[in-house]
């Protein structure tokens, strides 16, 4: 080949590289990073630095200013990304305490306030910030702020962010999950806001609860922010000061019940998986009477699973199997733990199916094996101990409930309350998934005292915290330091005193022959696992 023709080659390539340049910058797409991989910005100027994805603030390189036309919207120093957290977390400590609304106004709600303005802005640096401190700040965007959050939402409302669908929407969801921007959509959480944490029904506010969940996706999992989507599906509240509040975001109307709900949620998990198919949804904190039903009517599918009734059992019984080895007996004990339950919600019954299960497989995993499993719990709710008398029982509830031979053979009847259980079953586990704070009262906690087993444990795992049934310094100063200690939220450390301390840090001994366990950080773990596995499988099917 001659050197004449390799010249025109190198032309012609020269040519329709230029002619490509040209043609990208009649359409003003540019290149940035989503991730790993590059994708196309149809956006220059000020719509950078007013999309809260792709702007960077002072982080734009002089390369990027010229490019994406940013010179001279910016001021002139150029700051790493280092600069301007430190920039921020500075202004951050200065203006929490200013921002409050008043003494009545938490510090960490002033906080949250302060943390959502930098996610409306730059989406990137809130991830930094959340990154890098999430021990600090994972209770101020997910529990227990976020309950803060969800009950004064319309007041907080500045910026919409996910997607709402409501009753008055029916018919029309298949076109209007079009218009949400991504392409892909990896992971949604859902609520229908009537059950948001242990605060009842909150309606269209709770969509806190599912912007929050998915903030720790992307901060602990890595899932690409621009993948998720928190939804709201409005079919009305029952909540009268709601129905009555002229600044209430949401409809104002009593729910939706029966066929006419389920109507909703059909048209909704239709369109969205129309639209992106292998979506993983999360129904979160839909009230106990749905979240079964739900579960049944989509599990085999769609890719769904209930954080509430296969989440928080996940992690209970991870809880309970450590505990039967913290209290130094074989695994295969678990079956003879005697566990009282507070709570017959859907968090509560998923954990009793869960650990059923569990302890039937040891047994043999045949029906008698599920029968004696069943003789090991047993359920107290608002009523008192749930037996086979109880009028009206919850179906779900059911198999869980009493004999009342059995019960009266223990010197227990149905409706005894949660003290009295305590005291006639002597149990090795205490479990509260009640939502009522301080229902672990002195009186129970003195009762608890007198189990057959030589480190009982105490999981109290309600959520917010001040829903939590009771706190570790309340347990710990009762029972004593041979216990074992789970919570569903954070709380302070406690210090037992001779360098003993609860949960077990680094560098300080922990109570001899006790366990303590602080289910917050787990819980986020398991998630996210949960969610790098979808990452990385995303075909995978999950059924806890």
């Amino acid at each position: 080949m001659s050197n004449f023709s390799c010249q025109m080659r190198l032309s012609a390539s020269l040519i329709r590289r230029l002619q490509q340049r040209i043609t990208a910058a009649s359409t003003r797409s540019f290149t940035t990073t989503e991730g790993h991989r590059p994708t196309i910005v149809h956006k220059r100027s000020l719509d950078i630095l007013h999309d809260p994805w792709f702007n960077k603030g002072t982080a734009f390189s002089m390369t990027e200013r010229d490019r994406l036309d940013l010179r001279g919207l910016l001021p002139p120093n150029v700051m790493s990304h280092e600069q301007q957290i430190e920039r921020f977390m500075a202004d951050l400590k200065r203006l929490a305490v200013n921002a409050r609304d008043g003494p009545s106004d938490p510090y960490a709600l002033a906080k949250w306030r302060i943390l959502n303005r930098l996610h409306d802005r730059n989406e990137t640096m809130y991830y930094k910030v959340l990154i890098a401190n999430i021990e600090e700040y994972a209770p101020i965007v997910y529990t227990p702020t976020v309950g803060l959050v969800c009950q004064n939402y319309s007041g907080l409302f500045r910026r919409p962010r996910g997607m709402y669908f409501s009753a008055a929407d029916r018919g029309e969801m298949m076109s209007m999950v079009y218009n949400w921007p991504a392409d892909q959509v990896d992971m949604i959480v859902v609520t229908d806001g009537s059950r948001i944490l242990g605060l009842g029904d909150l309606g269209v506010q709770g969509i806190g609860i599912a912007i929050g969940k998915l903030d720790l996706y992307v901060a602990a999992a890595g899932i690409n922010p621009q993948r998720v989507l928190p939804v709201m599906i409005d079919v009305g509240t029952n909540n009268e000061k709601l129905l009555k509040d002229p600044l209430y975001l949401g409809l104002q109307e009593h729910r939706l019940e029966g066929d006419e709900y389920l109507a909703v949620i059909d048209e909704f998990m239709e369109a969205v998986f129309t639209r992106w198919p292998h979506v993983t949804v999360q129904f979160e904190d839909f009230q106990s009477k749905w979240a079964f039903k739900l579960l049944q009517r989509y599990r085999n599918t769609y890719r769904m699973f209930n954080d509430d009734v296969q989440g928080t059992a996940g992690v209970a019984i991870a809880g309970l199997l450590g505990a039967v080895r913290a209290q130094g007996r074989p695994m295969i004990d678990f079956p003879k733990q005697k566990i009282v339950v507070a709570g017959a919600g859907s968090a509560g019954i998923g954990v009793l199916n869960a650990a059923r299960r569990t302890m039937a497989r040891m047994l043999g995993n045949n029906e008698s094996a599920f029968e004696s499993a069943r003789s090991q719990f047993w359920v107290v709710d608002a009523k008192g101990l749930i037996t086979d008398e109880r009028e009206n029982i919850d179906p779900d509830a059911l198999p869980f409930a009493r004999k009342v031979k059995e019960a009266g053979r223990q010197g227990l009847r149905e409706g005894s309350s949660l003290v009295e259980v305590v005291q006639q079953v002597k149990p090795d586990v205490l479990l509260g998934l009640s939502a009522v704070g301080g229902l672990f009262s002195n009186e129970v906690l003195e009762a608890l005292k007198g189990s057959t087993s030589t480190k009982p444990a105490i999981f109290a795992m309600s959520n917010p915290t001040k829903n939590a049934e009771c706190t570790p310094e309340e347990a710990f100063s009762i029972v004593g330091d041979n216990i074992i200690f789970a919570s569903g939220s954070p709380f302070k450390d406690v210090d037992l005193g001779n360098g003993h301390c609860w949960p077990l840090q680094p560098g300080k001994q922990h109570v001899p022959f006790s366990l303590g366990l602080d289910l917050v950080p787990f819980y986020q773990a398991l998630e996210s696992s949960l969610m790098a596995c979808y990452r990385l499988h995303p075909s995978a099917w999950l059924h806890i």
